[in-house]
């Protein structure tokens, strides 16, 4: 992955030079210098060693679900500081290079630099030489359920052979064939033998003492280690790490925006809703059509759901199920997931209700896109583009008493559980996904989930 994002980046740089030139010709001509391109050449390395400096070639290694747009802000630096050396260096070798050249060159720079990264991992994510091997240290609750959300995403690229645990519990059913591999003691012997790259830790019944010495066994051998921390639960996204004399502490955020965070985020959320229903209006005339010649009945669902400060409100979404269908089904399955009798589904928002569903609504549930009208709530104030998951009111018989937590924000369109997690969290880790959010509200944070939001549209359509 280093080596393509490094060729990723020197293309697209480079692409980024060639036609800022040919779009803003010197002296008329449209046409590139020579000498101006070869000392253009030149300054390459050192716009790979800036890229090294702002750590954009480790990211991949260290994060599973690293992604570009985790890197957007790296970019920006990347290419203001690298344009503004280069024409430096131009300038002191004598070229006098042009300056409407160069603003070209940098905005060219920000889109083609993406574009080449994005496109790199997408060749590199689907070769087998991505593929991770990783064992689970711990065969418990938390390593169980580590275990299967890694099973649920494959993009991560991670080939889980087992666990090692000398006291497994009873393997869940929804794990398929993972097997315990041994006792924890023969862990280095097995990350040599069987080529593993990754050890995940989480928890095991050794003591820390064995553990920490585990862990060390490991030095010597090509391998990183991930360890799920204690109290993870109330750990969020943005969660910061402190020190005091070489010890980390985990430092969880307050659940609260200052007044001027909570007017950018209204800002943001009616320019975002304003140009999305201006730019899907034909979308939603469409579907709205094909709602009405599908099944009798209207073209919004209207569902009393709750947000912000536990205040009720009117939801629109596109109506996906034939008018007069039970919700008891769904109350059902809620209590089972937070009884944790059906921990082993696939999710537990959209179900399969058969032929309750119009052939139309199964499509724009597949794909998310029965949210749509939910644009209206964001303008209204109801809700926000970014944020938890809004509750029905019903649902909230079940929360545990932390889970009251995901109110003290407004409700979202998009949010934490829905870009990492998708259709595959039950209502349980959902919730607690919520309230990571809530602890961990950002601006920056809503705008990566609002930009990875589309990718995740993309692979729900392709699974559709």
């Amino acid at each position: 992955m280093r080596r393509i994002l490094i060729g990723a980046d020197a293309i697209g740089i480079t692409l980024a030079f060639t036609a800022a030139h040919l779009l803003v010709p010197a002296d008329g001509a449209a046409r590139i210098r020579p000498d101006e391109y070869l000392l253009f050449l030149a300054s390459l390395p050192v716009w790979i060693l800036l890229a090294g400096l702002y750590r954009l070639y480790e990211q991949d290694k260290e994060r599973t679900d690293h992604s570009t747009v985790d890197e957007i802000v790296a970019v920006f630096h990347l290419v203001t500081v690298g344009a503004w050396f280069l024409f430096g260096f131009l300038w002191l070798a004598g070229s006098r290079p042009e300056l409407r050249s160069f603003f070209v060159f940098w905005g060219l720079g920000l889109g083609f630099v993406t574009v080449a990264r994005v496109a790199a991992r997408s060749i590199s994510r689907r070769r087998p030489a991505y593929v991770q091997k990783a064992i689970i240290v711990g065969a418990g609750d938390v390593g169980q359920l580590v275990a299967r959300k890694l099973q649920q995403h494959p993009e991560y690229g991670i080939e889980l052979l087992g666990f090692v645990d000398d006291e497994p519990r009873e393997r869940r059913p929804d794990l398929g064939q993972l097997e315990i591999l041994g006792s924890p003691t023969r862990l280095p012997e097995l990350v040599d033998e069987l080529g593993v790259e990754r050890v995940l830790v989480a928890f095991s019944k050794d003591s820390p003492r064995e553990t920490v010495r585990l862990i060390r066994s490991l030095q010597n051998l090509d391998v990183r280690v991930h360890v799920v921390p204690r109290l993870f639960e109330i750990l969020g996204p943005s969660v910061v790490v402190d020190g005091v004399e070489g010890l980390p502490l985990f430092s969880v955020p307050a659940a609260s925006r200052s007044r001027a965070a909570r007017i950018v985020k209204r800002g943001i959320d009616i320019f975002g809703a304003s140009i999305g229903l201006l730019v899907t209006a034909p979308l939603i005339a469409f579907f709205a059509w094909r709602i009405k010649r599908d099944s009798p009945g209207p073209v919004f669902f209207r569902q009393t759901r709750v947000g912000k400060e536990m205040r009720e409100f009117t939801s629109l979404k596109f109506r996906t199920m034939r008018v007069g269908t039970c919700t008891n089904t769904h109350r059902a399955y809620i209590k089972a997931s937070m009884e944790r009798v059906s921990q082993e589904g696939n999710g537990l928002f959209k179900l399969d209700r058969g032929s309750e569903v119009t052939r139309v609504g199964r499509w724009l549930r597949k794909t998310s896109l029965d949210e749509l009208p939910q644009l209206f709530n964001v303008l209204r104030g109801d809700m926000s583009l970014v944020g938890p998951r809004p509750c029905i009111p019903y649902e909230i018989e079940h929360f545990a008493p932390h889970h009251l937590e995901r109110f003290l924000v407004p409700a979202g369109l998009t949010g934490l559980w829905q870009v990492t997690a998708r259709a595959n969290a039950t209502f349980a880790e959902a919730l607690d996904m919520d309230v990571a959010y809530a602890r961990s509200a950002s601006i920056g944070l809503d705008l990566r989930l609002l930009l990875r939001t589309p990718l995740q549209m993309i692979r729900q359509r392709q699974t559709a």
